[in-house]
């Protein structure tokens, strides 16, 4: 078998990873998916609705707050967490100062269209994004994340989402200044969580089904 970047594959050490069971991916993956994707969103429009714009902002703040405080907890990647964090922080200050609904929800938008060039950047120099996210679902040991069918499979995804984010921070952006808060939130949400997990399902089902020939293929050699 050749190959022709990235750290070689040792079929031991492929051997000793855990299974990746539809089961214990879901239970790694899920709660924190839900927390950032749905949440937030959700508590700024409910207490937009019953307390008005500042009690929502600090509202959806908090929640976010919260959920990296417990993901830090369990010890995912401080990194990760922290810029999604002091992001939040900042949107809250920006929509406090601009007392705008609209100021608020413009910004995640355009963090979206953001994260799409940096997904199509990190596939392009060898250090896909994807990579990264996928050990909230899995914990690949880093000399697996050094090799080069890690990078293939999850610059391939990246690229992927890169896609993905482009078109729904379009999406959004548009329906944000021509139907207002009400109908971003129902756009938030339908592109969002459903087409989340669509995408997420499929990646695991990708890199397993790669991955899974890997196995095979160090076992031959």
């Amino acid at each position: 078998m050749v190959r022709t970047a990235g750290a070689p594959l040792a079929p031991g050490r492929l051997a000793e990873l855990p299974e990746p069971t539809w089961r214990s991916l879901a239970g790694r993956g899920l709660p924190q998916f839900a927390g950032e994707a749905v949440a937030p969103v959700v508590v700024f429009y409910v207490g937009w609705k019953a307390y008005g714009l500042g009690p929502a902002i600090a509202a959806s703040t908090v929640a976010y707050l919260a959920l990296a405080a417990w993901l830090l907890r369990r010890g995912r990647e401080i990194g990760l967490v922290a810029v999604g964090a002091t992001f939040v922080v900042i949107q809250a200050l920006v929509a406090f100062a601009a007392h705008s609904a609209t100021v608020y929800l413009a910004q995640p938008v355009v963090l979206s269209a953001s994260w799409s060039v940096a997904y199509f950047v990190s596939a392009a120099i060898g250090r896909p994004l994807i990579g990264i996210f996928a050990n909230a679902w899995y914990p690949f040991p880093r000399w697996f994340r050094e090799t080069a069918p890690y990078r293939h499979e999850f610059g391939l995804q990246s690229v992927v989402w890169g896609v993905y984010c482009l078109a729904r921070a379009v999406l959004r952006l548009i329906v944000l200044l021509h139907s207002g808060v009400g109908g971003f939130v129902f756009v938030s949400v339908v592109t969002g969580p459903p087409v989340f997990v669509a995408l997420v399902a499929w990646g695991i089902w990708h890199a397993r089904r790669s991955f899974g020939r890997l196995d095979v293929a160090a076992a031959a050699d």
